[in-house]
C-alpha cells in the first residue's frame, strides 16, 4: 500500500469517533415533549348547550305547605333563562280567586338555599316573588363553565289563605 492510499482512507478509530459525535449531536438536538399540565375542568372543550329549550314543569298540583320541583341546567350554559307563568286556585282549576285567599309564595333556590329551607334556616333565595296567584316569570339564572347547576321552584303556602290550592304551572329553561 502507498503512502498516498493510506491517507486517503480513514482508519476505523477516526471513522467511529466521527459516528459518535454525529449520534451525540442529533440526539442533543432531539426535541422532548413538553411537559403536561393539568387541565382544569373549566377550560375542557365541549358541547354547548346553546339554543335548547328544556320543560321544568308542566302541571296542575296540589299545594298544602310546599311544593318542590328541582331542575338542572347543564355545564357551559352561560346565561341559562327560566320563563313561564303560574296561576293558583282555591277549590276548582277552572275558577281563579280573585283575593288573596288563593295567594302562594314563588322561589327559585340554589342547592345551598334549598339546604337551608329543608333544614329551618332562615336564608335569601335567588329569586323570589310577593305572593300572587297569577304571575308571569322571566329569570336569567348564573350560568357555570365547569359543572352543572341544581336549581328549584318552590310554590309555598302563603299564611292567611286557604289551606289547600291548587296549584297551574308552566316552566321552560333555555340555554
Amino acid at each position: 500500500m502507498s503512502q498516498e492510499t493510506h491517507l486517503r482512507r480513514p482508519s476505523l478509530f477516526v471513522v467511529l469517533i466521527g459516528a459518535l459525535l454525529l449520534f451525540t449531536s442529533s440526539a442533543c438536538q432531539k426535541k422532548r415533549p413538553p411537559a403536561s399540565e393539568e387541565v382544569l375542568p373549566m377550560d375542557r372543550v365541549a358541547p354547548t348547550p346553546v339554543s335548547t329549550t328544556e320543560a321544568v314543569l308542566h302541571k296542575t298540583f296540589a299545594v298544602t305547605k310546599a311544593a318542590i320541583f328541582p331542575f338542572e341546567v347543564p355545564a357551559h350554559a352561560v346565561t341559562p333563562r327560566l320563563h313561564g307563568n303560574f296561576k293558583s286556585y282555591v277549590k276548582q282549576v277552572s275558577i281563579q280567586s280573585s283575593d288573596e285567599s288563593a295567594d302562594v309564595d314563588f322561589l327559585i333556590l340554589t342547592r345551598d338555599q334549598y339546604d337551608d329551607f329543608v333544614h329551618g334556616r332562615a336564608g335569601e333565595a335567588l329569586f323570589s316573588l310577593d305572593t300572587s296567584h297569577d304571575q308571569d316569570v322571566n329569570v336569567t339564572l348564573p350560568g357555570y363553565q365547569d359543572q352543572p347547576q341544581k336549581y328549584y321552584l318552590v310554590f309555598r303556602n302563603s299564611p292567611g289563605g286557604e289551606a289547600k290550592k291548587l296549584v297551574q304551572a308552566d316552566f321552560t329553561v333555555d340555554f
